[in-house]
């Protein structure tokens, strides 16, 4: 479909609409598992699909949030499951010559094809409303690759061998995002977790001079990357955050998000941030609908807040809760 960054986000600030980080769920209305969708584009571009069919006032539809695609394709095992998303198993970079010896994976490696195709299927069949995929960020792909332990250790004691790792990582993110751009996707979602638990010196070290690149080659007014980063510290690091200049940021409910806010130019596209396992998982619709009210009341002044999910939801969540979200943001935006 036609799409421009400006346009879409004066129509998101207009209505309102909401950026739920939302596709795993549809499994239940497909009746096929969380691993059955993984593995094949097909399934993956139809949960897509029921998502756009259930839930209409979606500002954009994103593609199956599994950062473990990207570190299978670097030759990490993975363990798969009926209801969770994958996990990677194992190390494959403990020294110096393992960092220098890893080779960087095509496009095509494992299953990135198969959200690429994904993806490709769905931009085909629908224009009216956005597609975005989804990807691992540098520093937390390799904080996979090398342990997240491991990683905050050799940043500081070994930091040579992070950034050769760094390289590898960076480049193939950028390739596997050029592939989602040429499939049709409008946009992707790069999240970062990993960085949240960093010192600021270190986000700018290890992860926005990385993304910084990545974005200035992918992004432009007709293809955005949002920012994803649930990390406890990410208020201290703002600065460094939006140094890379992506389109929107995206941010989790360990987060205060009115500080987030307070501190953010009002031309800046801030996401956020229903904690996804509290309310859409677990908590009955009434609290879901006062919490949703208790975000529009405080954070509802902003011009720039959207609101959103903390976080990708859950396979399991209630689909009455996902119903509730969004007839309770028709309730109490103002």
């Amino acid at each position: 479909m036609y799409y421009s960054y400006k346009e879409w986000k004066t129509h998101c600030l207009k209505t309102g609409e909401s950026f739920l980080v939302l596709s795993f769920p549809a499994v239940q209305k497909l009746n096929v598992d969380v691993e059955t969708a993984v593995k094949d584009a097909d399934i993956q571009a139809k949960v897509i699909e029921k998502i756009m069919e259930c839930c209409p006032k979606q500002a954009a539809y994103i593609g199956l949030m599994d950062l473990s695609v990207e570190a299978q394709a670097f030759g990490m095992q993975v363990k798969f499951s009926k209801t969770e998303v994958p996990n990677v198993k194992g190390v494959i970079v403990k020294n110096m010559e393992d960092a220098r010896n890893l080779q960087i994976p095509s496009v095509s490696e494992n299953r990135t094809q198969v959200y690429v195709d994904a993806i490709r299927k769905v931009a085909k069949n629908h224009s009216d409303k956005p597609v975005f995929a989804g990807t691992i960020g540098p520093f937390s792909l390799a904080g996979r690759m090398l342990d997240v332990s491991e990683i905050m250790i050799q940043a500081i004691m070994q930091p040579e061998l992070v950034h050769i790792v760094l390289e590898k990582a960076s480049t193939f993110i950028e390739s596997y995002i050029l592939a989602f751009k040429e499939a049709g996707a409008n946009g992707v979602i790069i999240a970062e977790p990993l960085a949240g638990l960093l010192s600021k010196e270190m986000v700018q070290t290890f992860s926005s001079n990385y993304l910084k690149k990545i974005i200035e080659k992918v992004q432009d007014d007709h293809f955005s990357v949002i920012y994803h980063n649930c990390g406890p510290s990410t208020v201290t690091s703002l600065k460094e955050i939006y140094d890379i200049n992506a389109h929107g940021y995206h941010f989790g409910n360990a987060v205060d998000l009115e500080d987030v806010l307070s501190k953010t130019d009002t031309d800046t596209l801030v996401f956020g941030n229903v904690d996804p396992v509290m309310y859409f998982c677990d908590s009955e619709r009434e609290k879901l609908d006062k919490k949703v009210k208790e975000l529009y009341e405080k954070l509802g002044k902003y011009p720039n807040w959207l609101i959103s999910s903390g976080c990708d939801i859950p396979s399991h969540a209630k689909w009455e809760n996902i119903e509730q979200y969004f007839k309770s943001i028709e309730k109490w935006r103002r």
